[in-house]
């Protein structure tokens, strides 16, 4: 069965494949390959091997998993700090948050994931370079999540850990920005006096830096 249906692959390549030069691009790279039967023929088995085998498979869905799940880790504190920020406490639903919230956050854009980015570069945390990076990142998630099944089963397309990289080191500058303009504010004894708050690492960030290593095959 395995042979017939690379077989079939083959076919379908040679038949589809105008030009001598296939380009495969991500947003954090390009890389080219001549094709020719031989290529056809050695990418069509190594796609195969790369979808049929178990621990292969596993492993690709753990590492795109885990990234998706990291992209969801950093909408969720980049959105609920702005909200923390003009909270007037705390009813049974959770946070009272500020009218305020309405017109310093959410009237920067549509979407409340882009608004709260919008308000921390107006706060001075990150710039219009870190949104263009996050630009790529969200970009880059959808396009793993709407073809899922090539990347898990095409030999040329993997998971570029150089996302996941951008998103740890984005949150980080966030999350540092956070703890010494808004917790150390409100309680500058937080931190003993001997520990430099530049080598402090808050806790999502080690949590995604645990994900990003398991989703490497790292030991952590």
């Amino acid at each position: 069965m395995f042979d017939m249906a690379a077989s079939y692959c083959v076919a379908s390549i040679r038949e589809i494949a105008g030009a001598h030069e296939v380009q495969y691009k991500t947003p954090f790279g390009v890389s080219n390959y001549r094709l020719g039967a031989q290529n056809s023929m050695t990418d069509t088995k190594s796609s195969w091997e790369k979808f049929l085998h178990p621990e292969t498979l596993r492993g690709n869905l753990i590492a795109i998993a885990l990234f998706i799940s990291a992209f969801e880790m950093f909408k969720d504190r980049v959105i609920e700090k702005p909200e923390t920020f003009f909270s007037n406490g705390f009813d049974q639903n959770g946070l009272i948050v500020d009218e305020k919230y309405k017109t310093e956050v959410l009237s920067k854009s549509k979407s409340r994931l882009y608004a709260s980015l919008l308000w921390f570069k107006e706060m001075e945390a990150i710039d219009d370079k870190d949104i263009e990076s996050f630009d790529i990142i969200r970009k880059y998630r959808n396009e793993v999540t709407h073809e899922l099944t090539d990347f898990l089963s095409n030999a040329n397309r993997n998971l570029d850990p150089t996302a996941f990289q951008r998103l740890i080191a984005l949150l980080s500058k966030i999350e540092k920005w956070w703890l010494i303009n808004f917790e150390m504010a409100i309680n500058p004894e937080m931190l003993p006096d001997s520990v430099n708050v530049d080598d402090v690492i808050p806790g999502p960030i080690w949590s995604l830096q645990l994900m990003l290593d398991i989703a490497l095959g790292n030991e952590p």
